[in-house]
């Protein structure tokens, strides 16, 4: 779809949300693979399948809900999203980027973006959760490419700061709160779905990669044009190729979220009303 198609579609998707609820969140947490048990905790919670949002793609990855939740997380009205879509189930970056287009739409202001992520970095241990400072965008796809439409934000977006500084504070603060590591890390987005080789991994160490996952780029981009601050957080659902001698499954990524969900939502629930306060 053309950027004037989408925002022009992502207006109508976001008025069907908002007609909805009577809550106007400032903030968004778009959630993994495995990782959507945050939303069923939210309170005065409406839920709304993806295929009851006009326009908005559905997911077809295992550990996916598909659903929109609206609801409080505390006292902060939340937009979470329980899965995305991604590239590799063919959708083209233009339509991963949609719901973070809606989002803003809605009146979103701050996103946290979360992710399965592997392992590149031999000092995290599976189950850990990183805070990122960065990406590399390594998919060959842009959700920026094609007739620029004004209305979705500039066309060269900064991406200097694409995950500003006070926002990975907060994240670091709340991980130490909680007795966690506090760590942050450089994310290699790839296309998928086939996990990498060895030699990739090498690779992505070597030009400055902690982590590797097949979504979040995208919509990092996507949400940097529309103006929304974004924090990332990948949980380390495995080590990546060729750090430890055995296979990847996507088994084990889904164990593992399930392992440390509770310090997920710990997480979360610490962090967003603190980056909702920020948005006021």
């Amino acid at each position: 779809m053309s950027e004037s198609d989408a925002y022009d579609r992502a207006s109508a998707a976001a008025e069907h949300v908002r007609a909805r609820t009577s809550l106007r969140p400032r903030i968004a947490v778009v959630l993994g693979s495995g990782l959507g048990a945050f939303a069923d905790g939210l309170t005065d919670a409406v839920r709304i399948p993806y295929e009851g949002i006009p326009g908005f793609p559905r997911s077809t990855a295992v550990g996916h809900a598909g659903r929109l939740v609206v609801g409080r997380s505390g006292d902060a009205p939340v937009a979470a999203m329980q899965g995305r879509v991604h590239q590799y189930e063919g959708y083209s970056a233009d339509e991963v980027a949609f719901p973070i287009r809606m989002l803003a739409r809605l009146g979103v202001r701050a996103v946290v973006l979360t992710n399965a992520a592997g392992g590149i970095d031999l000092d995290y241990a599976t189950g850990a959760l990183v805070v990122l400072r960065d990406h590399i965008n390594l998919t060959g796809r842009n959700p920026l490419v094609g007739a620029h439409d004004e209305r979705l934000g500039p066309r060269f977006p900064d991406m200097s700061t694409a995950y500003p500084r006070r926002y990975r504070e907060i994240a670091l603060e709340e991980l130490r709160r909680l007795g966690l590591p506090a760590r942050e890390g450089v994310y290699a987005g790839v296309l998928g779905p086939s996990f990498e080789t060895p030699a990739e991994i090498h690779f992505l160490r070597t030009i400055g990669a902690h982590l590797v996952g097949m979504s979040t780029v995208a919509e990092a981009i996507a949400a940097r044009q529309a103006g929304m601050g974004v924090l990332a957080i990948s949980c380390v659902t495995n080590m990546a190729a060729g750090v430890l001698d055995r296979p990847i499954t996507q088994e084990e990524v889904l164990e593992t979220a399930d392992r440390v969900m509770g310090a997920f939502i710990a997480l979360l629930t610490a962090v967003l009303p603190r980056i909702a306060a920020e948005t006021d």
